[in-house]
């Protein structure tokens, strides 16, 4: 049996892991490590809470104590390190906050790893989740590679980008079995309301100004978080050590197109007429350091390892409007803060 160590496992991509994995291999064992910041919901893992091959673990990553004794008696086989500081604007407001979590969090990990597997990796492994944001912007052409130079404009991708660079230096230098995966902006279900695609879905639909950078020019490659889930899964199994892999969708929308569309499969769902919703749209100053492009080439995953998103966006896009739609009480407890509480009355006396 595998003991594998999910971190971020209570947040919006995490929490896909960490069911993918917990349903698809009832032979492992999935301990999900999550310090349940504002964006980590135990609510978003209900269904599998309590199934017998999963347990959760409340704690900081940023806690190197803590880190190392949990790894000394758990005696973990894996870690998917998905535990991260995530939303650009908080980084802008709260650099340092990210270099704790994104940064010291992250070598804390490979440290306590390299401790507990006494360098015998043969059958461990440090996968390492990461974002193309380390790659900068792009003009109208061209895509990200795996090669492409890192380039990062913002506190949050600097961060993801400086542990990107140790975890490969644990590669090099200690031999550590690591690979890491960067990922397009993912959408879907169970996405914590003040990123654009939940944060507009839940104004439209109580009649609230849709905020829109600048003029909504920025561009970005859109993947269905269970399409991330499950190529996160095929890197897992996969992938050779030392390599790093590039997700994404082959999905660009410009910002302001992605929220027409959505104005009108909200138009729609919602019995309204059409235009309506659209009516809600408000231009706000543009966030600084703004990348204007994003797009990633996903095309050495595909060959390699055979993954292929499974979903078009409008059909992607059409699923998660209904999911929110048909989970109020979910949205209403994130946006009220009620949320927060559930670890209290399921964890408490565990």
């Amino acid at each position: 049996m595998k003991k594998i160590l999910i971190t971020g496992g209570a947040g919006f991509i995490g929490s896909h892991v960490v069911r993918r994995f917990v349903n698809t291999y009832p032979d492992y064992q999935i301990v999900n490590l999550d310090k349940l910041t504002y964006a980590g919901n135990l609510a978003n893992l209900r269904d599998v809470e309590n199934k017998p091959n999963y347990q959760f673990i409340k704690g900081d990553i940023v806690d190197a104590g803590f880190v190392d004794s949990l790894f000394d008696k758990e005696k973990f086989d894996a870690v998917i390190h998905l535990a991260a500081e995530s939303h650009v604007d908080r980084s802008i407001s709260s650099p340092i906050d990210f270099v704790m979590t994104n940064v010291v969090g992250t070598v804390n990990l490979l440290n306590a790893a390299r401790k507990l597997w006494k360098e015998e990796y043969s059958s461990k492994r440090f996968y390492h989740v990461s974002t193309d944001e380390v790659y900068g912007t792009l003009g109208e052409t061209g895509m990200f590679t795996e090669e492409t130079a890192y380039d990062p404009h913002s506190p949050y991708s600097a961060s993801k980008a400086s542990s990107d660079h140790f975890v490969r230096a644990y590669f090099d230098t200690y031999g550590m079995d690591t690979v890491i995966s960067n990922c397009s902006n993912n959408y879907g279900s169970h996405h914590f309301p003040e990123k654009l695609i939940p944060l507009a879905i839940n104004n439209i639909k109580n009649n609230q100004p849709v905020p829109v950078y600048g003029k909504g020019e920025n561009v970005r490659d859109w993947l269905w978080v269970e399409d991330h889930a499950r190529a996160i899964d095929v890197i897992f199994h996969k992938a050779a050590p030392g390599t790093t892999f590039n997700i994404g969708g082959h999905n660009e929308w410009k910002n302001i197109d992605l929220i027409h569309l959505l104005c009108k499969i909200m138009d729609r769902k919602l019995g309204r007429e059409q235009g309506t919703s659209a009516k809600l749209i408000t231009y706000v100053t543009d966030r600084a350091g703004h990348d204007l492009r994003y797009a990633i080439d996903s095309g050495k995953l595909q060959k390699e390892l055979g993954w292929v998103p499974s979903l078009q966006f409008e059909e992607g896009l059409e699923k998660t409007v209904d999911w929110y739609l048909n989970n109020e009480d979910w949205l209403n407890d994130v946006t009220s803060g009620n949320y927060q509480a559930y670890y209290e009355g399921q964890y408490a006396n565990r």
